[in-house]
């Protein structure tokens, strides 16, 4: 099949499934879009999902129009959590499911096997906080990091019962409908009668959502990915010190989790980090895509990647490190070197300082049109 459709306007790329042996997590299962063999020509995404739903939330999200410059030019490595694949049978009896920070420590793993040397990291809630960790393990494996509704203290005193009470709910039998409607708290930032009010699509999304939960995702092993979130580790007061990754914090103006990602936001170094509030929403990737991708395409430039790549209503406002390409950026003086297509397409680590209080402004301007 060709990458494109001629039938579809979308730019189609077939995905490969890799089983990748790692030391503590055992087997992983990875699905990649794209050719590896262009790695280092091309950028290249780590993707880690949340709680309730496994590497296929990335799918839609990838297959919208607003996504097709980014797809075109990179390259998507999906991990699945242990146990959280479609229709995956249930753990063994002597299985041991890993902890957060060594389900974060194994995905070196998965770049060695894959030979892929630097990734961008994209994550959603515990797969944000998995990346997170990975950043602070190997960030000399990571050119940036996106990270959606991610929080990095250990559950608090009413989650922690909350979860547990959660948990116990949490079958092979089913999905009881607490479990359910705590499960699309975490994901949307309320109950479903708050969720539906005055929203068109989230009805929707709700409805897809629970029926993945129901007749997709193994409920008893969801729930040792629940347990092994809930009970993650406080990584909050080393974050300053010990966190050297150029990152962007994402969380929707109505999500529950907007209180602990600015409370994350709050122990970064500032010259590292920027957070992205996206008005009117709850769930970032499925409700507002658009103005998800305008985010991860001006992130990408401000590390020098995906710097040909052009989008309505970002293609006109380019970040760059360093005062004086930045000023040349924003059309305030100075001029700068015209680099050949050849190398705007050629991914390089750059850092976003000195000119990194930029960003944040750009990419709200950018996220709220």
């Amino acid at each position: 099949m060709s990458d494109r459709d001629s039938d579809d306007s979308s730019y189609i790329i077939e995905e490969k499934k890799y089983a990748i042996s790692t030391n503590k997590c055992g087997t992983l299962y990875v699905y990649v879009q794209g050719d590896l063999s262009q790695a280092d020509k091309k950028a290249v995404f780590l993707t880690v999902h949340d709680l309730g739903c496994n590497h296929t939330v990335f799918h839609q999200f990838l297959e919208h129009p607003c996504m097709l410059e980014i797809k075109q030019r990179s390259i998507f490595i999906h991990v699945d959590i242990p146990g959280q694949e479609d229709n995956a049978p249930d753990f063994s009896d002597d299985y041991n499911f890993p902890t957060m920070q060594l389900l974060a420590e194994d995905l070196v793993s998965v770049l060695d096997q894959l030979k892929v040397s630097l990734v961008v990291g994209l994550g959603e809630g515990a797969g944000a906080n998995i990346l997170a960790r990975f950043g602070m393990v190997h960030p000399a494996r990571i050119l940036g990091l996106i990270l959606v509704h991610c929080t990095t203290k250990k559950s608090g005193f009413m989650d922690f019962f909350k979860d547990k009470f959660i948990n116990w709910r949490l079958s092979s039998s089913g999905m009881n409908p607490t479990a359910e409607q705590y499960l699309v708290f975490h994901k949307f930032g309320g109950t479903l009668a708050e969720q539906l009010e005055a929203v068109d699509n989230k009805e929707k999304l709700i409805q897809e959502y629970t029926e993945k939960l129901k007749n997709s995702i193994n409920n008893k092993n969801l729930r040792k990915y629940v347990e092994a979130y809930m009970n993650r580790t406080d990584m909050s007061a080393s974050l300053e010190k010990n966190f050297k990754v150029d990152t962007l914090l994402v969380v929707g103006a109505k999500s529950s989790h907007l209180p602990a990602v600015q409370a994350t936001f709050s122990h970064m170094d500032k010259s590292k980090a920027s957070i992205l509030k996206i008005d009117d929403v709850s769930d970032v990737i499925s409700q507002s895509p658009e103005k998800f991708a305008q985010s991860i395409l001006l992130f990408c430039k401000g590390i020098g990647m995906l710097t040909s790549v052009t989008m309505p209503g970002v293609d006109r406002v380019r970040t760059f490190s360093g005062g004086e390409d930045q000023l040349a950026a924003l059309g305030a003086g100075g001029r700068r070197r015209t680099l050949s297509m050849e190398e705007y397409d050629q991914p390089r680590r750059r850092s976003l300082t000195p000119g990194t209080m930029f960003i944040p402004k750009a990419l709200q301007e950018a996220a709220n049109k």
